[in-house]
C-alpha cells in the first residue's frame, strides 16, 4: 500500500471524517441537498454515509467519541475495514482521506485500519488477478497527517504485514532454514545485521532444548541473531527481543489429537514473526535504540530419532529437563534464547510465543497473557501501549508455589507443570533460565484467525507487533 499527501482530485473517492454535524458544511465536496441528506442519516444513527458522484464516491465517516482516546481509535480502525470494503465494491485504486473533525489521531487511525484490512495472502491462488484488492494508494491532504506519522504509518503497516506472510507461509516453504533467510533479507532491506548459528554451532554450543526438540526431524535447526545499534542510543545495554520460531508442531511423540489440531501449526513461530518484523520496523524507523533479536527455530516431529517423554535433556545453560510432554516444546527452545540472552547484560528482555492453550483458555482472541520480572512501570507502560494499538494483555502471577509444580524428582525440573495454571507454570520454567529484567507474552490465542475479523485477515494477525513498536517508540520518553 502507498502512503502519501497530496490535493484531492475530482476522479478520487474521498473520505471525510467529522464528530459534529456542523462540519458537514465545511466540505465542499458537499451540495446542499447533500449535506442535508447527511445529516438526515447521521440524526438516525448511520454513522458511514455514501454520496454517489458518478464516477467517484463522496463517504463521510461520523466519529462518536467514545470515552477515552484509545477506545475511539479502535472504532475508527474498524470503520476503516468497512471502507476497505466499500471501496473494493466500486474496484477504487486509490482514496483520499480528510480530517474534518481535527482530532489528531482521525486520518491515522481510520487509514490503518483501511490499510491492515487489505492484506491479502495470494501466492499460492491461481486466479490472483481476479481476487487481488483494486486499492494502492491512500492520500491525505496536508492538514490531516504529518509527514513523520505518514512514514510511521507506511512502515508498521508493512511490517504486519511481512509478520502475517511469514505465519501465512507453509512448512513445505518455511522451514527453519528458510525462516532464517527471510529474516536475513529483512535484515538487507532494513540495515539490520543478522548472523545465522547453523547445526554444527548450535550443537558446538551444546544447546540442549533446541537440539532435542529437534531430534525428531531430519531438517537442520537455525538460531539468528539480528541487531540494530544505531551511532547514537538512548539505551547502553541492549533491549534483546526472542520469538519462538518452531515453524511447525505436530507435538512429536506426544501427537496432538485430531480432528483440525494441527490445521494452523505453521503458525506456531508466529512469536519469531513478530520480533523479526519489529525489527524491519524499528530499523527503518530510525529508532535511537540499541535492539537484539532472537530466533531459535525447528520444526517439532515424532520422526526420525525423536525424544521422547521420560527423556532427560540438558539445556544450554546446564539445567537438566524430565520431558514429560515433547508437545512443550516451546518452552525448551526459548530457554536456549533466554540463556544466551546473559551475555549481552540486557536492561529488558521481551519474548513472545503461542506457548501455551491454556493461554487462549484465559483470554480467547481478545487479548495475550503475559508475566514477568519487569518493574511496574515497565509493565504499565506496555500496558498503556496495548490499549493505545487495541492489543491488549492479561497479567499473570509468577508466584513461587508454581515452581513447585515444575519440579522433578530426576532431573532440576520437568517440562509441563500438570493440569491447571498451564500458562503460568510454563512461564514459571522460562524463569529459570533469565538473569535480567524480563517480560513473557503468551500470544497463543490471537496469533493467528480462523476467519476474517475487522481489519484481522483470516490467517495470521500480527497481534502483538504494533503495541511493541508503540512501546519501542515512545521508550525513555
Amino acid at each position: 500500500m502507498e502512503f502519501k499527501i497530496s490535493t484531492a482530485q475530482i476522479k478520487k473517492s474521498s473520505i471525510y471524517i467529522i464528530n459534529d454535524i456542523a462540519q458537514l458544511n465545511s466540505i465542499s465536496d458537499l451540495n446542499a441537498s447533500e449535506i442535508s441528506y447527511a445529516t438526515t442519516c447521521i440524526k438516525n444513527e448511520q454513522y458511514i454515509i455514501s454520496v454517489n458522484k458518478y464516477g467517484r464516491h463522496i463517504y463521510i465517516y461520523f466519529l462518536k467519541n467514545k470515552s477515552t482516546n484509545w477506545q475511539s481509535r479502535e472504532v475508527l480502525r474498524k470503520a476503516g475495514s468497512s471502507f476497505n470494503t466499500l471501496l473494493q465494491k466500486e474496484n477504487a485504486l486509490s482514496v483520499h482521506i480528510s480530517n474534518v473533525c481535527k482530532e489528531p489521531y482521525a486520518a491515522y487511525s481510520l487509514a490503518e485500519g483501511l490499510a491492515l484490512s487489505s492484506y491479502q495472502f495470494l501466492k499460492y491462488r491461481t486466479n490472483t488477478k481476479k481476487l487481488a484488492f483494486t486499492l494502492k494508494s491512500i492520500e491525505f491532504d496536508k492538514l490531516s497527517i504529518t509527514l513523520k506519522d505518514l512514514n510511521q504509518l507506511r512502515i508498521i503497516c508493512d511490517a504486519v504485514s511481512k509478520a502475517r506472510t511469514l505465519v501465512n507461509e507453509p512448512l513445505n516453504y518455511l522451514s527453519a532454514e528458510q525462516l532464517a533467510k527471510e529474516i536475513s533479507t529483512m535484515g538487507k532491506t532494513a540495515g539490520f545485521k543478522v548472523t545465522t548459528l547453523r547445526k554444527a554451532q548450535i550443537v558446538k554450543e551444546k544447546m540442549g532444548g533446541i537440539l532435542a526438540v529437534n531430534r525428531g526431524s531430519i531438517d537442520p535447526p537455525t538460531f539468528s541473531i539480528m541487531e540494530y545499534k544505531p551511532a547514537k542510543h538512548l539505551n547502553k545495554q541492549p533491549i534483546v527481543l526472542v520469538g519462538k520460531g518452531i515453524v511447525y508442531d505436530t507435538g512429536g511423540l506426544s501427537l496432538k489429537p485430531t480432528p483440525n489440531s494441527m490445521d494452523r501449526m505453521k503458525s506456531d513461530m508466529s512469536g519469531a514473526a513478530l520480533v523479526s518484523a519489529a525489527m524491519f520496523a524499528i530499523a527503518q524507523l530510525n529508532l535511537p535504540l540499541y535492539v537484539i533479536a532472537l530466533v531459535p527455530a525447528t520444526d517439532n516431529r515424532p520422526g526420525e530419532n525423536a525424544y521422547v517423554p521420560g527423556d532427560i535433556i540438558r539445556m544450554y545453560d546446564g539445567t537438566t529437563v524430565e520431558v514429560l510432554n515433547t508437545d512443550a516444546e516451546g518452552r525448551l527452545v526459548l530457554a536456549d534464547a533466554l540463556h544466551w540472552a546473559k551475555r549481552y547484560k540486557p536492561e529488558l528482555v521481551i519474548d513472545f510465543a503461542t506457548l501455551t492453550g491454556a493461554a487462549a483458555a484465559i483470554t480467547g482472541d481478545q487479548a495475550m497473557v503475559y508475566m514477568g520480572t519487569a518493574d511496574d512501570k515497565t509493565k504499565n507502560t506496555f500496558e498503556e501501549s496495548g490499549r493505545n494499538q487495541y492489543e491488549r494483555m492479561v497479567a499473570m502471577p509468577l508466584w513461587e508455589e508454581y515452581g513447585d509444580l515444575i519440579k522433578s524428582e530426576v532431573a532440576d525440573l520437568k517440562n509441563v507443570g500438570g493440569p491447571y495454571g498451564g500458562a503460568i507454570t510454563a512461564g514459571k520454567f522460562l524463569e529459570h533460565f533469565i538473569a535480567y529484567p524480563w517480560l513473557h507474552f503468551d500470544i497463543a490465542g490471537v496469533s493467528f484467525a480462523t476467519a476474517k475479523k475487522n481489519y484481522y485477515s483470516n490467517g495470521g494477525t500480527a497481534f502483538g507487533l504494533r503495541m511493541l513498536l508503540d512501546f519501542l517508540i515512545n521508550y525513555g520518553k
